[in-house]
Formats: structure tokens, C-alpha cells, sequence
């Protein structure tokens, strides 16, 4: 089970077995030396060797802690932020989560208690899965290490396969394979006499009744102070660290804010295509110049995207949502030449209102239902709606008004998550799946995570509301995506705009401050105004696209057809076979962009060869980049690739 994580930690390894009659308990670790390299050797115990710990991540506060413990009569033996947690749950038991500030995932051992605690950190930015086989616990940082174990076989959860192809993502505690289930971000879990006993301790603080009275300034100069500080603490590291750094807003403010606070000039690190209207390289190079950064770049091309993509599916233990994926993976292993720690700056979008569907959906929400009251349902529905794409109007603005409640009903799963998010809706998964397959997962309702979020946040503030669904969905696959490609490439990568003290300084934030008009993240422009280049704050969000499409146009063009009209697929007897090519086609000849249907696609097939029928993710990337010379052959003859 450590074996196949090895790159999570390939510094060091340790393990312990304890047994008591019929009972067993293994902790294992990988390690990536950073905090007390010659101290922390995992698993570790207190004095007595009576509590263990195997950990993934760092405590930010540990020192401060540490102060603490030792006033209260612990006795330390190292310097490590894990030997922190083991005194801290000496000290206040499983309430000793509470006190830390940081990135998390642990397991602890209490051998008096004969007990196994286990605990997520507040907002999920590092992982722990679980399984319960038999009469047996497993826990494990990636899926894969609990599949190694033996005790659970790799297995298509079908039931969360809608779910999947209409989001990209799973969104509650099960996974994409059977019987494996992740411990959700502020949880904690108990494993005692072969019961397991799963609570949440922390959520996201909802907005207050009354807004605090402050002026603009004051919230400016509020969250300056927070910002620096978890950036401040985000430094803590016996090795070299450095950012990733797009060019845009987020990272750009914490590669200034860290230049600011560090004695040698900062190691930024950036990737960027051979196509220029995708690359950001001139946006990140202004940000270096400007704070005086060792600047690092790499260049990715077609070849690196494809060949990639079976091993990063097998770190990512499930298919690849976003194309960036790749791309991250590349930076990092550019960013190992030189440093173990990166920042990067996930989680502003989600805390201050950083993507236009924000602002669209409102819009939607606040005019959708006088619409609705004016316009009687049969025109809506039968004339309007049908014939959106009939309108004699330029294509750009057709496509913004079916983003509208003109092309939408007033239901939250078709206005906000069908209209800003689905790959697949629910309304067309009996066109999409085989007809057997269908008859097995009609009845699942790929909504259901998300609704109960949706709903159950409940209050007038409609933005809080997006905003909390996509704390707890989108930006937990975000986390999930960085986590698994930096480690991947054996760095760690730590989140400052995630701070726990930070999200519930943003939930303090009235409204107006985080999305102000259509002016995004107003809060966060405002703050830093000063340190960043004026054009890093004007300039459009790109949202650090992929040339995917062009890149299959002009190189690829056989790759989908190569897997999704392939024996394999079709023998799988999950999709429609008729839908498979009808889509192939129509992406092939132009007629409509299926890009980011096909990729979703495409990558669960991948998946399922790497994971489900057991192949290396070298043979799977050699067979799907022969079969796509094959299929682009085929394509310039004419064809995409046909099924019996």
C-alpha cells in the first residue's frame, strides 16, 4: 500500500504493527522530507509509545501549539509539526482538530483506547479514502493504495457514474470505485470494536444576519493583514519553496506578497504552449520582472498533453476533468529541479466570487422568474426555447442568451448546474448510455450532492449560496487536481487563500465586496492594487485554458475516434454506440464542438483500461497514441472511425 504511493513520499519510509489478540492495526508512511528533515520519521509516537500518527501535511500553528503542550507537561522529542499532533491529541482527544491550522490528513493509533482516529483537514486540500472490507478498515492518501491492498478489488461504482459524466466529478463520499469512500473535508472519524463513526467538526460559517458596519478601506486593510499572514505562514519550510505563477490575479498577489516577505529572490515557475493566444508566459514574466523572481518556464506541445494522459489519469485515481491537469503536472516536475514546496493560488474564486457565472446566474435568478410569470409555459417551451438556435442572430450572442433563463427553466439543477456546469445532463443520459447500462442507473439522480448542499444552505443570500455549493464541489476537485499533480511529481503545494481563518474572514464579506457589478473578486483587486502590475488587474480571466481542440484539429485529429470507437469500448457496453459517433462526427467535420464531451469520454475509457482491466499506464499510452496514428489516417480519408 506505500509501494504504489511512493511518490508521495520518496525521501523515507516507515511502518508499525500492533496486535492484540484477534486485532491488527499496520500504520504505514511515505515521506517528503520538509519540516525537521532529520527528526520527522513517520509513523511517530509520544513518550511512551502509546498514541502513533501517520500524517500527510503541514500544521502552520504547530510552534505556537508547540509552546502550549509543553507548558501543559508534554515532552518533546523533535522538531516536527507531527509530533505536534500527537501531544495535541494527548491533550484535548479528537477535539485536538480544532486547533490547528493548516492542510491535513492523519490517521493516529491510541493503543490504551484501542481506538483509530482519523481526521481531514476544514476545506479538503489534502485527501484521505477509506474502505471497510469485511471486518477490515483501510485508509490510504490515494484510492490506489487501498485497491493494492488486496482486500478491496478495483470495481466500477455504476451508481456514480452519471454523476460523474454530467459534472466531471463525485461530489459526496463515494468514489468512482466500489466500496471506496473519501472522508469529506471538516471530518473526522472513529474506528472502535469494528465500528466506524464518521462526524463533521468544521463547515464554511454562513454569512451574518448583520452585515458588520465598516467602511471599504477597513475591509481592505482586514484582509491585507489575514492575507499576508497565511502567506507569512505558508513559508514554514526547512527546504526551498516557490510558486506557481499563471499571471493572473491570485497568483501573482501571493508571488508579490512572498517576494515581500523572503530574504533571496523568489523561484516562480510558469507553463505555456506553442500557441500564443493560449500562453500566459508574457502575463507571469511582467509579475517576475516586477518582484525581482528567478523566473522558470516550460513549454508544453500536443505530443506532451497526449502521451501524458494514462499516467496522470492512474495519479489522479479517476479520469481527468480538465486538460490543465497536464499542464500542472509539467510545472511541477519543473518546479522538483529546484524547490519541494510551491504556493499556488486555488480557492479566491470560490471565496470572493472570481467566475462570471456568478454574476449571470444572479442576473438569471432576479429576472428568470418574472419571465416565468409573464410568459405563459406552452410559448415558452414550445416556441421560444426549441427555436433559440434558429434566431437570426450572430452565434456569440445566441450563445449568451442559452445561458439565460430564455433557454432555462427556473429549477436550480437546470439553471445553475445544467447551464454552468453539466458536460452531460441528466436529460439526455438515455441517449448517452448503452441501453442495458441505462436500465441499471436510471434511477440515480446525478444531482443529489449537489442539491443537498444547494438547499440545505438555505438563507436569502443567493451568491453565498453558489458560493458554498462550489466550496464544497468544484474547488474540492481543484484541491484534488493539485494535490495529485504536485505530488505526482513529489512536491507539496500549499493553498494560503485556504486558510481556515481566511474562509471565515470571506463569509464576514458583504456582497458588494466580492462581486460588485460584474467586477469580480473586487475585494481582492482592491487589496492588491499596490503590489501587482495594473495590467495583471484589468486584464481578462482566461481561466488557464488548454489548446485542446486545436491541438487535436491540427495533430490529433484521430485521438477520440481512436478510443471511443474502439473494441474495447464498445464491449465495455457502457455507452451508445450511435451517440459515440454521432458526436465523433460532428466534432470531426465541425459541425459542433464536442471537445469537452469527448474528453470526458475519452478519459473514463482510460480509466477503465488503467484501473479496471489492470494495464500499466505506459500501454495504455502506447496503444492509444497507435491507434490515433491509425484514426487520423482514417480521418484524412474521410472517416472517423465505424462500429458493426
Amino acid at each position: 500500500m506505500t509501494d504504489i504511493q511512493t511518490h508521495r513520499g520518496p525521501d523515507a519510509e516507515g511502518q508499525q504493527v500492533f496486535s492484540r489478540g484477534d486485532l491488527h492495526v499496520g500504520l504505514g508512511h511515505r515521506r517528503l522530507s520538509i519540516i525537521d528533515l532529520a527528526g520527522g520519521i513517520q509513523p511517530m509516537s509520544n513518550e511512551d509509545q502509546t498514541v502513533w500518527v501517520t500524517y500527510n501535511g503541514e500544521i502552520y500553528n504547530h510552534l505556537e501549539l508547540r509552546n502550549e503542550l509543553i507548558q501543559r507537561g508534554h515532552r518533546y522529542q523533535t522538531q516536527s509539526d507531527t509530533e505536534t499532533i500527537v501531544h495535541a491529541y494527548e491533550e484535548w482527544g479528537p477535539d485536538c482538530v480544532h486547533r490547528f491550522r493548516g492542510m491535513f490528513a492523519f490517521v493516529i493509533w491510541d493503543e490504551k483506547r484501542q481506538t483509530l482516529f482519523a481526521a481531514r483537514d476544514k476545506l479538503g486540500i489534502k485527501p484521505l479514502y477509506y474502505a471497510v472490507a469485511k471486518d477490515r478498515l483501510l485508509c490510504a492518501s490515494e484510492m490506489k493504495s487501498i485497491v493494492a491492498s488486496g482486500l478491496c478489488p478495483a470495481e466500477l461504482n455504476e451508481q456514480r457514474l452519471p454523476e460523474l459524466l454530467t459534472f466531471g466529478y463525485i461530489s459526496g463520499q463515494e468514489t468512482l470505485f466500489r466500496g471506496i469512500d473519501v472522508l469529506p473535508p471538516g471530518h473526522r472519524m472513529l474506528w472502535r470494536s469494528g465500528t466506524l463513526e464518521i462526524e463533521q467538526y468544521w463547515d464554511v460559517p454562513p454569512p451574518e444576519d448583520k452585515v458588520t458596519e465598516q467602511q471599504e478601506s477597513e475591509w481592505v486593510d482586514e484582509f491585507t493583514a489575514l492575507f499576508e499572514e497565511t502567506v507569512r505562514l505558508r513559508l514554514m519550510s526547512d527546504v526551498p519553496l516557490g510558486v506557481f505563477l499563471s499571471g493572473g490575479l491570485d497568483s501573482s498577489a501571493i508571488a508579490a506578497t512572498m517576494a515581500k516577505q523572503m530574504a533571496d529572490p523568489l523561484m516562480t515557475f510558469s507553463v505555456g504552449f506553442d500557441s500564443q493566444y493560449y500562453s500566459e508566459f508574457s502575463f507571469a514574466r511582467e509579475v517576475a520582472k516586477s518582484i525581482g523572481a528567478e523566473h522558470h518556464e516550460v513549454v508544453l506541445s500536443a505530443e506532451n498533453l497526449i502521451a501524458s494522459i494514462p499516467k496522470l489519469v492512474w495519479h489522479e485515481d479517476k479520469p481527468i476533468r480538465n486538460p490543465s491537469s497536464v499542464a500542472l503536472y509539467h510545472v511541477a516536475e519543473l518546479a522538483r529541479e529546484r524547490v519541494k514546496v510551491v504556493l499556488t493560488g486555488e480557492g479566491s474564486d470560490e471565496l470572493y466570487a472570481g467566475y462570471s457565472r456568478y454574476w449571470a446566474t444572479l442576473f438569471n435568478l432576479k429576472w428568470g422568474s418574472l419571465y416565468e410569470k409573464l410568459v405563459p409555459h406552452w410559448l415558452r417551451e414550445k416556441c421560444l426555447r426549441p427555436l433559440l438556435w434558429k434566431w437570426p442572430l450572430p452565434l456569440n450572442v445566441k450563445k449568451k442568451i442559452s445561458h439565460t433563463f430564455l433557454n432555462h427553466a427556473m429549477r436550480p439543477e437546470e439553471l445553475v448546474f445544467d447551464n454552468f456546469h453539466a458536460i452531460f445532463p441528466q436529460r439526455i443520459h438515455e441517449s448517452l448510455f448503452s441501453a442495458d447500462f441505462y436500465a441499471e442507473v436510471k434511477d440515480e439522480n446525478p444531482y443529489r450532492d449537489v442539491m443537498n448542499l444547494y438547499e440545505g444552505r438555505g438563507g436569502k443570500n443567493d451568491l453565498d449560496r453558489l458560493l458554498y455549493v462550489d466550496q464544497k464541489t468544484y474547488l474540492v476537485e481543484l484541491l484534488m487536481k493539485q494535490d495529485r499533480m504536485s505530488m505526482a511529481a513529489s512536491i507539496e503545494s500549499r493553498v494560503p487563500f485556504l486558510d481556515h481563518e481566511m474562509v471565515e474572514f470571506a463569509a464576514r464579506v458583504p456582497n458588494r465586496l466580492k462581486l460588485n457589478g460584474k467586477c469580480e473578486k473586487y475585494l481582492v483587486k482592491k487589496a492588491v492594487s499596490k503590489i501587482v502590475p495594473e495590467s495583471i488587474l484589468t486584464r481578462e480571466k482566461m481561466g488557464f485554458p488548454v489548446p485542446l481542440r486545436q491541438w487535436l484539429h491540427e495533430s490529433y485529429g484521430g485521438l477520440f475516434a481512436s478510443v471511443l470507437a474502439s473494441e474495447k469500448t464498445r464491449q465495455r457496453n457502457i455507452f451508445n454506440v450511435d451517440f459515440l459517433n454521432r458526436l465523433l462526427s460532428e466534432n470531426q467535420r465541425g459541425r459542433r464542438d464536442h471537445t469537452d464531451a469527448l474528453w470526458t469520454l475519452m478519459n473514463f475509457e482510460i480509466w477503465a483500461r488503467v484501473f479496471l482491466d489492470s494495464g500499466s499506464y505506459d500501454d495504455v499510452s502506447a496503444e492509444i497514441m497507435a491507434g490515433c496514428e491509425q484514426s487520423g489516417a482514417a480521418v484524412e480519408a474521410g472517416g472517423v472511425g465505424s462500429t458493426k
